[in-house]
């Protein structure tokens, strides 16, 4: 049995809740260039622009058509029956890890729901878009909140706790992730080099440079709750990553 899981989930995790992944295979973000949407610079030049752009991610998040996964609830389910320490860390800026019941959370990128104070770094709940209403609270004057967003250039939040996570862990899984993108590219590696077991679950094959131990390929709504299970249950993983395979 294993007694500490990291779990790691992409955007691939929230792809099957309808959410669309901001950047397209041209590197653009909606038609944006990344450097005018998704860097402090970009910010700096056209506040507007940018609060357009992740106004319109937070209202598609509040859709009606917007709902937590099978992954998602799976990985909830997992927080509260496994028994020993459990982190879930998301790249994803929505709430669906949250709308599933997921409270052992770390958002590395921000979180879309939030804005933060650019003076003091105080984050807020966002109930509505962003707009000149949105200020702070703990300034004078009050300042406008910028998306609490981990942009280009920024450093992601919580590394801290999650390398003292990857350091005790025997258990690391990446969910629908490319896993190309650091510092989240080698957290593999931490925990291969502190003897984890290492598993991925991606719609894409592995290639052959993959540093991961297991491989379940195909979609996270239907392999997270069949991987959860055997966890749960104390069944081999290797096991469950062969028949995969066999399915496949």
């Amino acid at each position: 049995m294993y007694r500490h899981i990291v779990v790691l989930t992409g955007a691939g995790a929230s792809a099957e809740s309808g959410l669309r992944t901001f950047r397209d295979q041209h590197g653009l973000w909606e038609d944006h260039a990344i450097e005018d949407v998704a860097t402090p610079e970009g910010y700096e030049r056209d506040p507007l622009l940018v609060e357009r752009f992740y106004n319109l991610r937070w209202q598609q998040l509040h859709s009606d058509a917007v709902h937590p996964n099978q992954a998602h609830l799976a990985l909830a389910r997992l927080e509260q029956e496994f028994k020993g320490e459990y982190l879930l860390i998301t790249q994803n800026v929505d709430d669906l890890h949250e709308r599933a019941g997921s409270r052992r959370l770390l958002h590395m990128h921000g979180e879309l729901n939030k804005g933060r104070c650019p003076r003091s770094r105080q984050t807020f709940v966002l109930t509505e878009p962003f707009g000149p209403e949105n200020l702070c609270t703990c300034c004078i004057p009050a300042q406008r909140l910028r998306p609490h967003i981990v942009w280009f250039g920024e450093m992601p939040l919580g590394m801290d706790r999650i390398h003292q996570a990857l350091d005790s862990c025997d258990l690391f899984i990446a969910i629908g992730t490319s896993g190309t993108v650091y510092p989240a590219a080698g957290f593999v590696d931490a925990a291969n080099h502190m003897g984890a077991q290492t598993l991925e679950v991606n719609m894409m094959a592995p290639d052959r440079h993959s540093q991961f131990q297991l491989h379940l390929t195909g979609a996270a709504g239907e392999l997270v709750p069949r991987l959860v299970d055997a966890i749960l249950d104390g069944r081999s993983l290797s096991v469950l990553a062969a028949d995969v395979a066999l399915e496949g």
